[in-house]
């Protein structure tokens, strides 16, 4: 990171955020002038993508030269039942509302505020996965929503040229995401595939899966839109 590059990080966890915002003022990069802005709100909330956006817009200055959007926030939903059993809309529009509303909000305001303009670059990365591309039983919430995730940013790219939009798989993280796989996954076969995983040792870091985005980033030779997993870096 170039100094005095910005982070604007967010989440519903202020201690968490403020944690990390001081690993970030601590580190090499930090002490080179590397900000880290913490915005602690709620995504599934109407409030969410706008606090975030007006952060970003109060954090940048006239001579930024590249903005960087991930959106990483996401949740399993109900991953105990199957498809016939969700018969409650509100379920469902809560589920979409967090997983898909806010992020096509968010990264809508993002663009808004920030136009294509000569020497700005932008780019948007999904964290998505392979549950995007294919299904998983019991997993219907979950896969439906990184699949219209998926389908929006390859209309995002088609439609924003000057845009670098990468679709990232991370593959299976050690994360409180997975290990609610592992506990509660209503499918027995699916769910015996995750707790072999561990078993066998399949599970990636988190920094693992972030350096071989990141290679993807630095690289930038991947074609706009596309669906990247780990495993194909």
């Amino acid at each position: 990171m170039k100094p005095g590059s910005v982070f604007v990080l967010t989440a519903r966890s202020g201690d968490d955020l403020r944690a990390l915002q001081e690993e970030l003022s601590g580190s090499e990069a930090g002490k080179a002038g590397l900000r880290a802005v913490c915005v602690v709100t709620d995504l599934g909330q109407k409030e969410g993508p706008e606090s975030i956006v007006k952060a970003a817009v109060e954090a940048s200055t006239e001579e930024i030269d590249h903005i960087i959007l991930i959106n990483n926030a996401a949740s399993l939903g109900d991953i105990s039942r199957f498809t016939k059993d969700f018969t409650t809309m509100a379920d469902v529009d809560s589920y979409l509302s967090f997983n898909f509303s806010s992020c096509l909000c968010l990264t809508a305001g993002i663009l808004q505020k920030f136009p294509q303009r000569p020497g700005l670059k932008r780019t948007v990365v999904n964290v998505s996965s392979k549950c995007a591309v294919q299904p998983c039983s019991s997993w219907v919430l979950y896969c439906s929503g990184k699949a219209a995730r998926h389908m929006m940013f390859k209309v995002l790219a088609q439609e924003e040229p000057d845009l670098r939009v990468l679709n990232y798989s991370p593959g299976p993280m050690d994360t409180a995401m997975l290990e609610e796989g592992r506990l509660r996954t209503g499918d027995p076969s699916l769910k015996k595939f995750i707790s072999d995983m561990y078993l066998e040792e399949k599970v990636l870091t988190c920094e693992e899966s972030c350096a071989k985005m990141m290679k993807l980033l630095l690289e930038d030779n991947y074609t706009s839109g596309d669906h990247i997993d780990v495993f194909e870096v």
